[in-house]
């Protein structure tokens, strides 16, 4: 980042002229504390430690302070995993049991959800993407662990069916949960587990995203059900659920993304699908010819 840059600059010597001037890097150095505080969140974890606690020793003192651990994004960091798991670690160990809101993504196993757990109590929110080394153990662990999960987020986390009922029964809190391109590929004749698992152990679920599910009618009457507080609901790609069910829904539920809506590249930035080339709209007809033309009309009756 040019900024740390600029502020490094500072700290190995800048020259007179810049030591002088308001506008050299030594300025920034004299800032008040809570404007670098705010400065430095805004910067996130991944740069704070690899370059902004270097910058002096002021700063470095203000990066010990629990509080600026409270939310850690490291999302879109590249593909050095061994790296990110150890910065991952560090940040955990500086928020000192603070930390409230974590987003993780490639690189999470469920090694690295135990280490989590086990010092983040007080976890509300979680957003985990693209995460090959992620399972039903790892993710069982953080729901024993953080009581107090709002927020949980699972994105192409193949395998994850298992733990959503451990997830539901044991956060009570749980209010928006996302499961976004999760299809378990070894499992195509249970294609309901997950909206009956949802509609069985989220029942206070306020917002929920199930993009790209092979649920039917079945499974989406189930979540209706059982989720009787739903204030948005996206199911986009859900390709299955057809006709006068989304209408319905459409007309319960304001805040509602139908099956055949299209994923934006914002939705991707966000976390909150695997990748862009979802811009694609899929249809109906697209999906019988690899399951069948009678596939969603034997469940949906």
């Amino acid at each position: 980042m040019n900024f740390l840059r600029f502020l490094l600059r500072g700290r190995n010597g800048a020259s007179k002229k810049d030591q002088e001037s308001r506008s050299g890097p030594n300025c920034f150095l004299k800032l008040p504390e809570d404007v670098i505080c705010n400065i430095l969140c805004r910067l996130g974890a991944y740069e704070i430690l690899k370059n902004a606690q270097r910058v002096c020793s002021s700063w470095r003192n203000i990066c010990k302070d629990p509080s600026m651990w409270r939310f850690v994004d490291m999302k879109h960091l590249g593909d050095d995993d061994k790296y990110l798991k150890a910065m991952c670690r560090l940040a955990v160990d500086k928020s000192k049991g603070q930390l409230t809101e974590l987003h993780i993504d490639r690189f999470a196993t469920d090694e690295l959800l135990h280490y989590i757990s086990e010092r983040s109590s007080k976890l509300r929110c979680l957003l985990i993407r693209n995460c090959q080394g992620v399972g039903n153990d790892g993710l069982i662990a953080v729901a024993k662990k953080c009581h107090l999960l709002e927020d949980l987020h699972l994105v192409h986390i193949i395998n994850a069916h298992n733990s959503i009922q451990a997830i539901g029964q044991s956060c009570p809190n749980l209010k928006s949960f996302t499961f976004t391109d999760c299809m378990n590929i070894y499992d195509t004749c249970n294609v309901n587990y997950v909206p009956l698992a949802i509609a069985e152990s989220m029942t206070g679920l306020r917002h929920l995203r199930l993009v790209g599910d092979f649920m039917t009618k079945k499974g989406m009457e189930a979540i209706l059900d059982g989720c009787p507080n739903l204030e948005s609901l996206d199911i986009r790609r859900c390709i299955f659920v057809q006709g006068e069910i989304v209408d319905m829904i459409a007309k319960k539920i304001k805040d509602f993304k139908r099956p055949n809506d299209r994923v934006e590249r914002c939705d991707y930035e966000a976390g909150i699908v695997n990748c862009v080339d979802t811009l694609v709209d899929h249809s109906r007809e697209d999906y019988s010819e690899d399951y069948g033309q009678d596939y969603s009309s034997e469940e949906s009756d």
